[in-house]
């Protein structure tokens, strides 16, 4: 399978380059803020039109990954790799992220920069791909790996879900802060899914004392109700054992 930039890439730094172009050949004197308006417009265009004109390709088969991208250009075989995971940071301000494509290098092998770690043992990853500007649907990306690599490919996504849903709490005036609970839950949720007896108790304190401290509160943020509720249901789902677990 080879993956495939989206098309429409090129559109938006053609327009911040044309744009730009326009307001300098106005001729009615625009002044100082115009022309700096301009310039910044093209500068803005240009450097993104020179990242999506860079060579890309990226093709996973039964040999393993052939990689080509900015910092890494190389095949690397199957058995380099003792994991690959197909991860999802956690929001931005309440906005789902794009999701990428990790890499542990098996004992004794280099790939490039170890700028990431796996998101359930910690062990230091290489970032091989952002699927923002992906054409092919990461559910795809996902079946030709579980193909190709076999037991080293994870699906985080799908393994936090199925420890614990995602939540999808309104948002309205006076909730609790976004990247607050964010954080809380997805710590909850990848302490669940590592199987991590330590790492659960740990996630439940988190939760307990940010609790207790009293959840902070913004103009607009998550409902405190659904919050509440769903910090309740992944307490539970964290405890030990279930003499631990809270009622109902």
């Amino acid at each position: 399978m080879e993956l495939h930039r989206r098309k429409g890439r090129l559109l938006l730094p053609a327009i911040c380059i044309l744009a730009g172009i326009v307001l300098l050949t106005l001729g009615d004197g625009g002044g100082l803020l115009r022309t700096l308006v301009a310039l910044g417009g093209i500068a803005l265009g240009v450097v993104v039109l020179v990242g999506a004109l860079r060579p890309f390709r990226f093709v996973v088969d039964a040999d393993g990954l052939t990689v080509r991208r900015p910092g890494l250009r190389r095949t690397i075989r199957w058995p380099e790799l003792a994991a690959v995971v197909l991860d999802q940071p956690a929001p931005r301000s309440g906005v789902p992220a794009a999701p990428r494509l990790l890499a542990v290098p098996a004992t004794g092998t280099g790939i490039g920069p170890l700028d990431a770690r796996h998101p359930l043992d910690e062990r230091p990853a290489v970032e091989l791909l952002d699927l923002a500007g992906i054409r092919e649907s990461p559910g795809e990306i996902a079946a030709t790996l579980a193909r190709y690599a076999g037991e080293r490919f994870l699906d985080a996504r799908a393994l936090r879900r199925a420890a614990f849903a995602d939540p999808d709490f309104a948002v309205g005036l006076r909730g609790y802060r976004v990247d607050v609970v964010d954080a809380l839950i997805r710590g909850g949720q990848e302490a669940l899914a590592s199987g991590d007896p330590t790492r659960r108790r740990t996630a439940r304190a988190e939760i307990d004392q940010a609790r207790r401290a009293g959840l902070p509160v913004d103009l607009r943020g998550y409902s405190t109700l659904q919050v509440d509720e769903a910090l309740d249901a992944l307490g539970a789902a964290l405890a030990d054992e279930p003499a631990e677990r809270e009622p109902s």
